[in-house]
């Protein structure tokens, strides 16, 4: 390990995958710090069957899931602050500590702020010796910043790079500040053309303050990842009994950490993750047919509602037969998605000339799909 005063070169390093995991990745826990080390992996896909699709429905089916299996990618996070792609040295701060902003970063593709609304799920820090504190911040014009509170401790740090969770929601057009205290070391590379970063001598509290100084060609070796909101962009199938159990796949954006899925509000039956691009839960059981959005629920938030995200619950819904010929009235089943029960007959009723004066169970109740209505004719 190299100590204080020595250059260290920057790792590249993959965020984490879905559900917090990296498959066939090395983990190494402890001091309150996460080292990452290994490839990140989209695991596998799921796809349903459903018999009344039938032979070309089905085909169907199968292609749309595939091509989301193939083009379907994890969404990586968004990493704002300096890539840490440079060779960094420990510098000594003056006493009384204080916050650092990048403001430029000469490197192509690299974020100053964030592009997008999210939350901060991790950040890193490279050649720097002692504790230190990550805050959100937001630019207000010239070296004028808004410091926002809360703000996510590190624990001692060691030159090497540390990888510390967090959980800061942050705004587009939001960036982060890294607060240290008296005689911290911090990773910098100075004389860097294209880079710039602003200080202040204190630890701000939730204000609005100028800048006391500015450090050219200076870059700071901090950053963070912003985890998206998800977004669901189709479900298959999009229909399924009210008595639960259907196996729905739902295809969209940015599904890791996930917390929980729900049809309507009622939680799923059950969820796996395949990747940050797809999961497969399982219906709940509900109480009446009808539409509801399935929503998909991670640290950085829950899904909008969307014409993308209807999922159906089918019911038999009896329908009035009162008057009806056997005929009709068993058209009107089936449209229904109920079935004809039992046939009873009164006297001098046929099933040709008869009408329906009784039925059983009665107009309006909601029963599996497949259910069967009993009738009564007369003639």
């Amino acid at each position: 390990m190299e100590g204080p005063g020595e250059a260290v070169s920057a790792l590249t390093m993959l965020g984490v995958g879905a559900q917090g995991s990296q498959p066939g990745a090395h983990m190494k826990l402890g001091s309150g710090h996460v080292q990452i080390k290994g490839p990140k992996h989209g695991p596998m896909g799921f796809f349903l069957l459903d018999k009344r699709m039938g032979v070309l429905g089905t085909m169907m089916l199968i292609a749309v899931i595939l091509a989301w299996s193939a083009t379907t990618a994890d969404a990586s996070p968004i990493t704002i602050g300096s890539p840490l792609t440079q060779v960094f040295a420990i510098n000594g701060r003056a006493p009384g500590g204080g916050s650092l902003v990048n403001t430029a970063l000469p490197e192509p593709g690299a974020h100053v702020v964030s592009p997008i609304d999210g939350v901060i799920v991790r950040w890193r820090l490279l050649a720097a010796s002692g504790n230190f504190g990550l805050r959100v911040v937001k630019p207000e014009g010239g070296t004028t910043y808004s410091f926002f509170d809360p703000m996510v401790l590190s624990g001692p740090v060691g030159p090497d790079l540390t990888i510390l969770p967090a959980d800061l929601p942050i705004h587009a057009g939001e960036t982060i500040a890294l607060n240290y205290e008296s005689g911290n070391g911090v990773g910098m590379i100075h004389n860097l053309p294209g880079a710039g970063s602003l200080f202040w001598h204190q630890h701000l509290a939730p204000a609005t303050e100028e800048a006391i100084g500015e450090e050219r060609e200076t870059e700071v070796a901090f950053n963070a990842d912003v985890q998206p909101a998800p977004m669901v962009q189709q479900i298959s199938p999009a229909f399924g009994s009210i008595k639960g159990g259907t196996a729905v796949t739902v295809a969209g954006t940015d599904f890791a950490n996930v917390s929980g899925v729900s049809f309507g509000g009622v939680p799923a039956a059950s969820f796996t993750v395949a990747n940050e691009g797809q999961l497969m839960a399982l219906a709940p059981a509900v109480e009446k047919a009808g539409a509801v959005d399935v929503t998909v629920t991670t640290i950085a938030g829950t899904t909008p509602v969307t014409a993308a995200d209807r999922f159906t619950y089918e019911a038999c819904v009896v329908p009035k037969l009162n008057g009806k010929s056997l005929k009709a009235a068993e058209k009107k089943l089936r449209k229904a998605s109920c079935k004809l029960g039992k046939v009873k007959h009164r006297k001098g009723a046929t099933s040709k000339t008869g009408k329906v004066v009784k039925q059983s169970p009665r107009p309006g109740k909601q029963l599996l799909p497949g259910s069967k209505v009993t009738v009564t004719l007369a003639g």
